[in-house]
């Protein structure tokens, strides 16, 4: 009695020859959403940065999460099929994101506007961390849409259960449906709250640092439900290549937690 996987377009919006996708709505919905939240957040002490610099930062942003998370998904996920096969590593609006890749990616940005217009590099990694969870959720419902990274197979009495025209007949975990809720929804809510507490928000580091752990542990437990990806399998004691990698996020988010100091 699983449900049928609902049949979706994968172009969102057709212009005549041209269509724009799910995928690349999902990442522009994020962004301009992010954009906007993050014009409010400055807005209040530490005062990060300015509005324009938001709208400038939209930019740097934009290309960091593209590169990096494509670069990552390349050399984390399929480095030998994109060894034999370089001219797919362009082909973007055939999926294939990682968000680690991304998040290096836009680490690196912070680290190169900061530099630039001289802000302080955690106020603004901070003020970044807790607007991501935005753009991860309009990512998550992407993948849903694409039909891909489904879940492992269900229980059989699991009413939500779904069958995905790529997973076979077995009824699976709706498992992007799992961390849109976990990854978006729920560490968005933890953000914001944490935010609000200004006593947290002037410790410099603090928000970046429950960002990371939060996403490693939202993460981690999204992939107990997940299909490992189908050339990496399970890897060292039946862990996934996205648990491992968030391990070390949750680490260091704690580490930022710990040392976060109020400004003097």
């Amino acid at each position: 009695m699983a449900l049928a996987f609902p049949n979706f377009d994968p172009i969102a919006i057709h212009l005549g020859p041209l269509g724009i996708r799910w995928y690349a709505l999902a990442y522009i919905t994020g962004l301009v959403g992010g954009w906007k939240y993050m014009r409010w957040l400055v807005s209040k002490p530490p005062f990060a940065m300015t509005g324009e610099q938001v709208d400038d930062f939209l930019v740097w942003a934009t290309l960091g999460v593209v590169l990096g998370g494509r670069t990552g998904y390349v050399l984390f996920y399929k480095p030998l099929f994109y060894l034999h096969n370089p001219e797919q590593i362009l082909a973007l609006w055939r999926g294939g994101m990682s968000f680690h890749g991304g998040a290096l990616g836009v680490i690196v940005a912070i680290v190169l506007f900061t530099r630039r217009h001289k802000l302080s590099l955690l106020a603004v990694g901070d003020t970044v961390c807790t607007v991501v969870p935005i753009g991860l959720f309009f990512g998550r419902l992407a993948n849903f849409v694409n039909g891909e990274l489904f879940g492992r197979p269900a229980p059989l009495d699991l009413p939500w259960a779904m069958i995905f025209p790529n997973g076979g007949p077995i009824p699976r975990h709706p498992s992007q449906l799992y961390e849109a809720g976990l990854e978006g929804i729920v560490l968005f809510t933890v953000m914001h709250l944490l935010w609000r507490n200004e006593s947290l928000r002037l410790r410099s580091g603090f928000l970046s640092g429950a960002f990371l752990a939060g996403y490693g542990i939202a993460r981690i437990t999204g992939e107990f439900f997940r299909q490992p990806d189908i050339q990496l399998g399970y890897l060292w004691g039946g862990t996934t290549m996205g648990q491992l990698l968030s391990i070390p996020l949750v680490l260091v988010g704690a580490i930022f937690m710990l040392r976060a100091r109020r400004p003097s």
